[in-house]
Formats: C-alpha cells, sequence, structure tokens
C-alpha cells in the first residue's frame, strides 16, 4: 500500500515531520545556518551544483564495483552461491577452513544491494530539503575528513557521498528513515579518533556528524547522572559539572565525545579504578534503521526490568542504532590525586610488577606503562612541559593514585615496598621511584603519558603510517605477552612501542612503517596478527578498548567463534534487515550457512 504525500508539503518532509518548517522554508533560520569550521565553499555553489550532477549523471561509471553489487544483489542468492562455490574450487591447498569461510563471507557481502551514488546523492538532497541546506555538505575537503583517520591504518578508499550535521533526535530519526527508504548506509561520526576503521565507508553511503549534538540536555547532581548528546567532549563536560563535586571518570583521548566513546565501549587511563564505558551507562535513546526511536531503561542505578539493551548498544559501534543521548552515572571527585613514575631494567620486570600491585589491592586510580623506545621519543620531541624533566629511558610505570590525603600516603609506601623487588639492582630509591611533591609537579609527571602517542604520530616522517592496536589478557599472562610482542616487534627494523593500559591487562603496540613497501606492511601485519593469536592463546581477547572496526574482523571470529558470530549477525538483520547501519563493520553480511 502506497502512502501518499500531505498535500502542500515538500518531497520527503513527510519523512520528517518535525523539520517541514525548515523544509518549506530554506531561507529560514537553521539550527545549522553557522558555518561549520570544516566548510570552506558554500553548499550551494555552482561549482558544486555542477560537481554534484556530474555525479549524478555518472554515478555508474565513477564506481563500477557497487554497480556490480547492485547487480548482483537483483540476480539474488542463485548468482551468488554459483560463485561462492567458484571461489572454493579455488582455494589454495592448506588454507584452514576459518579462512575458507571468510573469505566466502566478504563475497557474500558484495551481494548486499544498496543504492548506486546517484539515489545516494537524492537521499542527500532530501535530507537537506528536510533538514535544511545547512545540514549537509558535499565539499571533498570534507568528505576526506571523514572518511580518513591518520590515527588508523584501516582506512577504506571509499568516501560517503555527502556529511549531515543534525541537532536532535528527531533530525537522525528523519535521517534514518530517509536513507533506509533509499537504501543508503549511514555511518556515524564523533571526534574521527578511532584505530580500527570504525568510521569508514567501504559501501559510500552518508556521513552523521554529531558535531551540533554537544548539549547537556540534563544534570541530576543529587541522583549523580547526567543526561547529555553524542557529541558532548568528556573533557567539557567535567568541567561543566565539576562545580557539583562531580565527575565522568574514563579517561579516553582528550578530543573523544561520548557518542564514540559508547559505540566503542572506551576506557583510558583510569580504568583500573573505574572500568570501560559499559560500566557508566544507565540508558540510552536510539534511532533504529527505520527511523524508530527507543530509550533502552529508565534512569534508577538498579533495575531488572527486561533485555539488558543497553548493554547490547554499548560497543556496537553503531551497527545496531544510532546512539542519540546517554544518561551517564558519574563519580564523586576525589580529595586529593597524585603521581609517581617507576622506571626498571625490562619491560617484562615492568609489567610483573604492574600485576603485583594489581593483586594486592591497592585502589590505583591508574597504572600506566611506556616502554624505553617511548621515553626516548619523549625525551627528543615531547612537549616543553614534558621535557622540564629528564627521563629515564627505561621500562616504565606511570600511577595514579586518588582518595584522601592520607590514604594516598599510605598507598605511596605500599607501591614503593612492592615494586623495589622489580627495579634495577644497585639504583637508588629516589631514582627508581619518583612521587610527585607538588600539583605542579604531578600535572607535568602525567602529561608525559597523555601526550605518548600524539608525541608519536606527529614525529611519523611523511610518507609513513603508525599501526596502533590494542589486546588484552588475564592479568596473570600480562608479562609474558608484553615481552614476547615487545621481542617480535625489535626484531622488525622499525619504530615500534608499547604502551598501555596495564592495571587492567590492556596494553597497545605501535609501530611506524612504509605503506608503500609490501614487505614491510606484510611484517607489520603478520606481528599484529601474532600478537591478537598470542592474547587468544591466553584467553585474551583482540579489542580491549577500540572496538573491532574493519580492522579485526577476522580476529573476532577467531575469538568468539562461527557460533557466536551468527547470534550477532541475527541480531543485527532483525534490527537492520537492510544492513544500512555503519556496515562492513564487526562482521559481515552472511556465513557459510546463509
Amino acid at each position: 500500500m502506497s502512502r501518499r504525500l500531505p498535500s502542500g508539503l515538500p518531497r520527503h518532509s513527510w519523512l520528517c515531520p518535525g523539520r517541514v518548517n525548515a523544509a518549506a522554508n530554506p531561507s529560514a533560520s537553521h539550527p545549522l545556518s553557522r558555518q561549520h569550521p570544516l566548510r570552506r565553499f558554500g553548499s550551494g555553489s555552482p561549482q558544486k551544483s555542477a560537481e554534484r550532477q556530474q555525479l549524478l549523471q555518472n554515478g555508474g561509471q565513477r564506481w563500477p564495483s557497487l554497480a556490480v553489487a547492485g547487480a548482483i544483489g537483483l540476480l539474488g542468492f542463485g548468482a551468488g552461491a554459483l560463485f561462492a562455490q567458484n571461489r572454493l574450487g579455488r582455494e589454495p591447498a592448506g588454507e584452514g577452513e576459518a579462512a575458507i569461510r571468510r573469505r566466502n563471507n566478504h563475497e557474500r557481502e558484495r551481494s548486499i544491494a544498496y543504492a548506486s551514488p546517484s539515489q545516494m546523492l537524492k537521499a542527500a538532497e532530501g535530507i537537506a530539503k528536510s533538514l535544511g541546506p545547512d545540514a549537509v555538505t558535499y565539499e571533498k575537503d570534507v568528505l576526506e575528513h571523514h572518511g580518513h583517520s591518520d590515527w588508523s591504518t584501516s582506512n577504506s578508499p571509499v568516501r560517503a557521498v555527502a556529511v549531515v550535521y543534525p541537532r536532535s533526535t528527531a533530525d537522525v530519526s528523519c535521517i534514518a528513515r530517509i536513507c533506509s527508504q533509499h537504501k543508503v548506509p549511514m555511518v556515524p561520526f564523533g571526534a574521527g579518533s578511532s584505530v580500527e576503521g570504525n568510521f569508514s565507508q567501504p559501501h559510500s553511503g552518508i556521513c552523521i556528524d554529531f558535531s551540533y549534538m554537544d548539549k547537556i540536555i540534563a544534570f541530576h547532581p543529587d541522583d549523580m547522572d547526567v543526561v547529555v548528546q553524542p557529541g558532548v567532549n568528556w573533557v567539557d563536560l567535567n568541567s561543566r559539572i565539576a562545580h557539583a563535586g562531580l565527575f565522568a571518570p574514563l579517561d579516553p583521548s582528550p578530543t573523544a565525545t561520548i557518542g564514540g566513546m559508547v559505540s566503542t565501549n572506551c576506557s583510558g587511563t583510569n580504568a583500573m579504578r573505574y572500568g570501560t564505558m559499559k560500566d557508566w551507562v544507565l540508558n540510552l535513546t536510539v534511532v533504529l534503521a527505520d527511523g524508530t526511536i527507543i530509550k533502552t531503561r529508565r534512569r534508577p542505578r538498579k533495575t531488572s526490568a527486561g533485555y539488558n539493551l543497553t548493554s547490547l548498544f554499548v560497543g556496537a559501534e553503531g551497527t545496531l542504532g544510532i546512539v542519540t543521548e546517554a544518561t551517564l552515572k558519574l563519580a564523586p571527585i576525589p580529595q586529593d590525586t597524585s603521581v609517581a613514575v617507576v622506571t626498571f631494567p625490562t619491560i617484562r620486570d615492568a609489567a610483573a610488577a604492574a600485576s603485583s600491585l594489581i593483586r594486592s589491592g591497592i585502589q590505583l586510580a591508574a597504572l600506566e606503562l611506556m616502554d624505553d623506545v617511548q621515553m626516548k621519543v619523549l625525551n627528543e620531541h615531547g612537549s616543553a612541559t614534558v621535557r622540564k624533566r629528564k627521563w629515564l629511558e627505561q621500562p616504565t610505570l606511570f600511577l595514579k593514585f586518588s582518595g584522601t590525603t592520607e590514604g594516598i600516603a599510605s598507598d605511596v609506601d605500599r607501591v614503593a615496598g612492592i615494586i623495589k623487588p622489580f627495579t634495577t639492582p644497585g639504583m637508588g630509591s629516589a631514582d627508581a621511584f619518583h612521587f610527585a611533591r607538588s600539583k605542579q609537579e604531578e600535572h607535568d609527571l602525567w602529561a608525559a603519558r597523555k601526550e605518548a602517542l600524539f608525541t608519536m604520530v606527529s614525529i611519523r616522517p611523511p610518507g609513513t603510517e603508525v599501526w596502533s592496536t590494542d589486546v588484552a589478557v588475564p592479568v596473570s599472562r600480562l608479562a609474558e605477552i608484553i615481552d614476547l610482542s615487545k621481542r617480535e616487534c625489535g626484531q622488525l627494523g622499525i619504530f615500534a612501542s608499547v604502551i598501555g593500559h596495564v592495571g587492567d591487562g590492556n596494553f597497545h603496540v605501535a609501530m611506524m612503517y612504509d605503506p608503500r613497501d609490501a614487505d614491510q606492511k606484510q611484517a607489520v601485519g603478520r606481528c599484529v596478527k601474532n600478537m591478537m593469536h598470542r592474547a587468544l592463546d591466553m584467553e585474551g581477547t583482540v579489542s580491549g578498548e577500540h572496538a573491532i572496526g574493519i580492522g579485526k574482523k577476522d580476529c573476532l571470529v577467531d575469538e568468539l567463534g562461527e557460533e557466536t558470530i551468527g547470534l550477532m549477525r541475527t541480531l543485527k538483520k532483525a534490527v537492520d534487515p537492510g544492513w544500512v547501519m555503519n556496515p562492513g563493520k564487526v562482521f559481515d553480511w552472511a556465513d557459510e550457512r546463509a
């Protein structure tokens, strides 16, 4: 049954009744009418309009692979099965069954019938008519910024056809309805700091930027919670609620926004005491693929009413729905804090000391590890604040204490006794263990840890990339896996550094390589794969805090198995049958039983 458009409304406006006035009068004041910082040209400039018309006319020529994908989808399962059988007949001898299944899954995913580029542009124009012309941009530099991350090696060469800027849940619902109607992929974008290709657009589509959804909707200091939009930066949030003696305790990259933190189940340096994002989300408002708006639960700290839908969407990377509001628990700001640094002769000693500290029961706020390579980088390239101190270029633990002043003093004494057997023989205790004596020194010491990744990325030679990824293992295996991974990285003959949140068994490896050197890229990729499989052999996980994205899909199958991935796939198909919510992430469309 077809639906008649209400008379007097412009095309597409029935999809988004909350924005009818904007659609009917594009010149009216629009919430997004102020110039976006990334936009350098007017969206309605003749040059850009001509480019869009040319793209509309030549869409099939510009992206032939998408046209082929659409054709395969129209042919149906029979053609896909025939293609898969041909693939099976040509598999090289000795390749494992899991690898064969994953290869065939990749081929089957091509059969999903997404819109053509010209149809995607029509959908974007429909969104512009409903939300206003300033809510959509087609600028090439903006598309590039939203499709590529310098933090990631899991970048797709394909870009979205447009970036849209909603301001409310109703706007996102409108976008979802139009995209679903036209079979256009939707890719949410927060701060753009993900490392596993989480916001890449392998199937093109429309990118949804939450820069303007940056409001604190409600603050309940007596209940110790806050309701925020996804574009809120966590540092800004904490500065705005500090007067109430409360804070959101996670400590990821300072650029991170709440939407991305929820979508990846992030953590950060405070994970040892405060856990990960899933531990701090009370409820979520989510827009589903068809535009339906749901709230996962009510606001009390405790509930046993129905399924735990909140946890279903935390860490889902926008593949099940788009988070538009989050109610977060808050913690009291500690009475006092302090920082200490400890150096060790080897990275295994540092990791072993970390394990002993974890088992001691001392309530550290953070326990971070940086290797000798990273300490050398800080000495040579750190900020002026960091270079006030001459750092020992040895594996170093950074410890953050929090609580009462008296409690911190007691914890410092206990830590000094626990780590002493692991420090360099003959080194004075003042050299091995340095405790901040002032708030300024506390800030300066911790700045070294917070600047580490940014400093490393800033010094990479032109043309090189940084492959940064993480794993997590049970604490008892932490020293072993860090030692083995560090040794293998060191054999590559390139810049390689180990850094991590060892307080909860999580660490990162970062390697700088030339992507144009096929042998070098292959060697780095092999090293990363070995580290992930090493973690799995130790009953660990291939992703501690950056989610799966594009970069770790194969290893997720190795970690959880086809049956578990099959259940996840069933859930996604139930809420997103068109596979338009951030497609290509976490897992692919079909398994061998499809």
